[in-house]
């Protein structure tokens, strides 16, 4: 169970938190292209749940560099089980924001051109389909490290 893919400390890991930091950057990126986002209760919640995404993503993402490239850092169950609890609220979290900013964006698109010009529509789409991909790694590398738990 040492060389578990995606546990922490491996370059999986690794691979899953830069696609991370990637994603949830993308989504805040193009959620605040323009300023008309405050307007609606969910993309505000989209920019906060990615303000706090990207932190703790970055901050996973040197831990893991570390690990891989300077020395393998030892696995404690506490702090791992701390990273699990992290990643399972923040990808929970992660996906109320994506579910909620899609249908808003799906019913601003429906109400015509008046609610919601094109490219602004277009933007927000991109903004969600970020975040479900930021999203399903953060859950995918939250069910790695759960799984190597037990082991340790």
């Amino acid at each position: 169970m040492d060389n578990l893919p995606g546990a922490l400390g491996t370059s999986a890991s690794l691979a899953l938190r830069l696609g991370q930091t990637v994603f949830s950057s993308a989504s805040l990126l193009f959620m605040c292209l323009n300023v008309d986002f405050y307007s609606y209760t969910s993309f505000c919640y989209l920019v906060t749940v990615m303000g706090l995404a990207i932190p703790w993503s970055l901050t996973l993402l040197v831990v893991d560099a570390h690990s891989v490239f300077i020395r393998c850092l030892p696995r404690q169950p506490r702090i791992i089980l701390v990273i699990i609890l992290g990643d399972l609220v923040l990808s929970f979290l992660l996906l109320a924001a994506a579910s909620s900013t899609a249908s808003v964006t799906d019913l601003l698109h429906d109400a015509g051109r008046s609610y919601c010009p094109a490219n602004l529509c277009s933007r927000y789409q991109l903004s969600a389909a970020m975040a479900f991909l930021c999203w399903s790694l953060s859950f995918a590398s939250s069910l790695f490290n759960l799984w190597l738990l037990p082991s340790l």
